[in-house]
Formats: structure tokens, sequence, C-alpha cells
């Protein structure tokens, strides 16, 4: 019998600590899916994060390093420029890549570096406590908006992949997510996508996940993943934005 799903090989086969229901492990697995498909194992090099996916290079079984918190494309910018061969993508949170990374993000996208990002988006500060990030929806309950967020205050959920696709040197922008099945197939085309955009010196690709947070929404897994579908995806809609 031909064998059609098993455990990819540059997935290591180690327990996960993330809470349930989290999207972070789902989107491991389709990373290293899709290096095992397009052969690249050996040649690529991840750049952790600081935040619920600080020790991501924990589970896969290729190069990775760690980043300071919100510096995750600096570097990545520096190991491309240092190794070109090298096929280099970042895995980053809200509060990484859209508050404390923000000018690495955006200078790294307007200047075309030959990159892949990963860019996981759960509308909250998983790591520290649950506080609201950039991307918390308005009206949205979080450790510190108690009442919910409030746009007079704190302005509106930044739209990063909005912001970087109209930036003339990004090549791709794709927003996703893994709250059902299907979604997370689409989910899994479009960082293919990004990793073929990079090995064909195409330039800067992102690809923004919708993921689940249960533990600080304060919702069982199941609820988790259709606030995705009916809330989440209406402020941030789904589909290729570049």
């Amino acid at each position: 019998m031909k064998r059609i799903f098993s455990h990819p090989k540059a997935l290591r086969k180690v327990a996960t600590h993330y809470c349930p229901g989290c999207g972070h492990g789902i989107v491991h697995r389709l990373i290293a899916e899709v290096v095992d498909e397009l052969r690249i194992r050996q040649r690529v090099i991840a750049v952790a994060p600081v935040g619920c996916a600080v020790v991501a290079y924990h589970y896969w079984d290729f190069d990775g390093c760690e980043a300071a918190h919100g510096r995750a494309l600096a570097v990545a910018t520096g190991i491309k420029r240092f190794r070109p061969e090298n096929i280099v993508f970042t895995y980053q949170g809200d509060g990484d890549l859209a508050a404390i990374g923000t000018a690495e993000t955006i200078h790294a996208a307007n200047r075309g570096e030959n990159l892949t990002v990963i860019f996981i988006n759960n509308a909250v500060y998983g790591m520290t406590g649950g506080q609201m990030a950039p991307t918390t929806l308005s009206g949205q309950k979080t450790s510190t908006t108690p009442s919910g967020r409030q746009v007079s205050l704190t302005g509106y959920p930044l739209k990063i992949s909005e912001l970087l696709a109209q930036l003339p040197a990004v090549r791709y922008v794709e927003r996703v997510s893994v709250h059902s099945p299907q979604e997370v197939m689409r989910a899994k085309k479009a960082i293919r996508q990004a990793f073929i955009n990079q090995i064909d010196n195409l330039g800067f690709s992102l690809v923004e996940v919708l993921s689940a947070c249960p533990t600080y929404w304060y919702m069982s897994a199941r609820q988790a993943m259709d606030w995705v579908r009916d809330v989440m995806s209406k402020e941030f809609p789904l589909g290729r934005i570049r």
C-alpha cells in the first residue's frame, strides 16, 4: 500500500509546549512538510522570535537560530546576505513582527530582501500574559484592555500585510488561516509559494497566518477556531493581497 501521509523528516518527534488548540503546532508541521517536499532541508535556516515560538527551532530538524525581540528580520538579512545560497525564513508573532519589530519588518520589505516571513497573528501577546497586541481587534478584551480595546485610546488593529503590500519591492503577501482542514491546506499552499519565491530569487514574501489562542481568548479550542472564522477573518480578510 502506498503511504500518502507520514511524519515529516524536518519535524522532530518531541512533545510540544504549546497550549491545546494553539495554531503554532499546525504551522510548524506545514513548514516542515514544505521543506521536505521542496528538498531544501540542508539549505534552510530558520530565525525564531521572542514570543510563544521562542524555541521553534527545537521542533524543526534543520538549522535555526534565535533573534532578539523584534530583530528577526535584521538577523535574517545578515544571514541571507552572507550566505545567499541558503533559504532563510523568519517565524514571528504579532508582537515581535508588528510591534517592537515594526521598523525591521518595514525596511526589510522595502529593500526587497530575498526572504520568507511566516507571520503568526493571534491578536494577543501569548507568552507574557495575554496583553493587547497591535493586531488586537476593536472591543476585544485582553489583560490590559479588560473592557475591550478602545480605538480612541489605542488606535485600530494594525493590518501589517496590507501595509507591506503597498511597497514596490515586496513580491508576495497572502493572509491565510488554520481554523479548518480546508484553510490548513490553503495555508500550506501559500507557505510553499513563499519558499519557492525565495528559491527563485524573486524577493520578499510574507504569509500571515490567523491562529487561535484559546488560553488568552478565554475560550475552548472549538470556540477559538469558530472565532477566527466568524470574527477575526472579518477584520483580517483571507486571501492574496499582493
